[in-house]
């Protein structure tokens, strides 16, 4: 089973977040952020993960602490469910486009973490989600997912279609980068993708 099941409860938030990478790309999302929510089942389509998020923030204060620490979730629970990195093709890539936007992502799942973020917007909201949390929880999740990932705007002027266009490459990136190889081993001369 490559699922992964994270349970994290903090004074500022309560998340439980479950992937499963060989499923249907069907989300159950409800973070109380609409935007984000948007984002997350387009992440789920895109990757091809079944994936379940739940989460109560104290959005009283602002979205941080929810879309962040549903960054953390979702990267502890992508690293339970690679395992060790056998069998997979670790390295993704995708460039995706929506209308002016372009935006591509590309990754290794190397057990060592890394963001190279270059996606500038505009708009500091959309809809209710505060457009800077974009770069926070990818970083959330690529520190706890131990992954390298580079995104980069390529083309944009609308914030909407620039952060999903986002959403949407590292989720292709991503889907690409769990296919099943049909080896068990580990696709490294170290033998390991722990760091």
């Amino acid at each position: 089973m490559r699922r992964g099941s994270v349970d994290r409860k903090t004074l500022e938030t309560d998340i439980s977040v479950t992937l499963d990478l060989d499923g249907r790309g069907q989300a159950q999302v409800c973070t109380g952020i609409g935007f984000f929510d948007h984002m997350l089942t387009a992440f789920a389509k895109h990757s091809g993960f079944d994936l379940t998020v739940t989460a109560a923030g104290d959005l009283e204060v602002d979205g941080h602490h929810t879309v962040e620490d549903v960054g953390i979730s979702l990267g502890q629970a992508l690293r339970q469910a690679v395992h060790a990195g056998k069998g997979i093709a670790r390295f993704g890539e995708a460039t995706v486009p929506m209308d002016e936007a372009l935006v591509q992502a590309v990754l290794d799942i190397s057990g060592r973490a890394y963001l190279a973020w270059d996606v500038p917007y505009r708009a500091p909201m959309i809809g209710d989600f505060d457009t800077q949390l974009t770069v926070e929880f990818f970083r959330a999740f690529v520190h706890n997912a131990a992954i390298t990932l580079h995104v980069r705007k390529l083309a944009g002027e609308n914030d909407h279609h620039i952060v999903e266009a986002a959403f949407k490459a590292v989720a292709r990136a991503l889907g690409a980068a769990c296919r099943r190889t049909g080896s068990d081993e580990v696709l490294s001369t170290k033998g390991s993708l722990q760091g």
